[in-house]
């Protein structure tokens, strides 16, 4: 016993305020640290051993056990977590603050933008320095189209023979530029017709099973694309090809829009969330307007039926979009692939265009007979 301490001379048990010294368990446990109340507690404590009230908050801290103490911070709710020094440097949480780029469509929108750009900068120029070009982009786009589709059919269970279906979207593009809509049909025939004999080499269970989604890429792709190898062959071919895709580029800038800013109620939730009635009535508008005035002033059609080109084109466009997305979300997949940065695949973006191609197809038989 040091000559320092205060009992110095007595006997143990004479003094009973002052505890042992070398007694650790007649001490009470001291409080938790950081405090469980809300409410800052009383500095210093009021205890009965004067010692103790001289004691700071950092030796509390100190001597109380390490398992203790992470559970009483892991009680403290989120507000209360013990904060950082001003300049010290923390880990951030992964993606917490960060853009990437992405609009609020989930989108990267400049790649999108980019790549959008360049695409219709392709066709502008086939259509308009050799027609003929044009023969090829759209042979090359059934044939990726078809490669996409197969990809997520094969995801499905589904065999699908790439094979003949390409060699066969090359054949109905080729009949549709040069023999038109009877020779079309006749090349959907005929390519279905050898896919199936494809698929007949791993049996009869397999032409059973695959069938359907043969089917389904033969029709889906090359042969509604093949359209616009036949809106092409007029004089003016060339600008009903860039009157139809300025309409799509219309409809979905118009529908992205109006569903960003105003969107509130959803069109089919169950199929797109994104997609709004207010971005649907969008798409419709600008669509209608555009076709209107590019109509009047490209193929002198009068205004009224420039407004209805541009409804019907936007309608059928939603209908594309909402049928592929139904399709991608049966299958499972977010992107038909990764092929175009902002867009997924090719086929994420023509499918709008192949239900919009037939029908400008059709309608301007009505509004422009040869």
């Amino acid at each position: 016993m040091s000559y320092l301490d205060p009992r110095a001379g007595r006997a143990p048990g004479d003094d009973t305020n002052v505890p042992a010294p070398y007694s650790r368990h007649s001490q009470p446990a001291p409080p938790p640290w950081p405090p469980q109340e809300h409410t800052p507690p009383a500095w210093p404590p009021a205890t009965s051993q004067g010692w103790q009230s001289e004691q700071k908050p950092e030796q509390q801290l100190e001597e109380q056990p390490e398992e203790q103490l992470d559970a009483s911070i892991e009680e403290l709710p989120i507000t209360e977590q013990p904060v950082a020094p001003r300049g010290a440097k923390g880990r951030r949480r992964a993606g917490r603050g960060q853009k990437g780029g992405k609009s609020r469509a989930g989108r990267n929108l400049p790649a999108a933008i980019g790549v959008g750009v360049t695409l219709g900068l392709l066709v502008l120029a086939s259509l308009l320095i050799e027609r003929r070009a044009l023969l090829a982009v759209l042979v090359a786009a059934a044939g990726v189209g078809v490669w996409e589709m197969s990809k997520a059919l094969t995801g499905a269970g589904a065999k699908v023979p790439l094979v003949p279906l390409v060699a066969g979207s090359a054949l109905m593009t080729g009949l549709a530029w040069y023999e038109g809509p009877d020779a079309l049909l006749v090349g959907l025939i005929v390519t279905i017709g050898a896919a199936s004999l494809w698929s007949l080499a791993d049996g009869v269970r397999a032409v059973r099973r695959d069938f359907t989604a043969t089917v389904l890429t033969a029709v889906y792709v090359p042969f509604l694309l093949s359209f616009a190898a036949m809106l092409v062959q007029p004089d003016d071919g060339a600008f009903r090809v860039i009157c139809t895709l300025v309409a799509v580029v219309l409809s979905d800038t118009g529908g992205y829009a109006a569903g960003v800013f105003l969107g509130q109620h959803p069109m089919a939730p169950k199929i797109s969330p994104k997609k709004s009635w207010e971005g649907f009535a969008g798409s419709v508008t600008a669509a209608a307007i555009g076709s209107g005035a590019l109509l009047f002033f490209l193929l002198d059609v009068p205004v009224y039926w420039g407004l209805l080109f541009g409804a019907a084109i936007s309608v059928v466009a939603v209908l594309g979009d909402l049928a592929e997305s139904m399709l991608k979300r049966d299958l499972g997949i977010k992107d038909m692939s990764n092929l175009l940065p902002g867009h997924g695949g090719l086929m994420d973006r023509l499918d709008s265009i192949l239900f919009a191609v037939p029908t400008a197809y059709l309608l301007f038989s009505i509004i422009l007979p040869s």
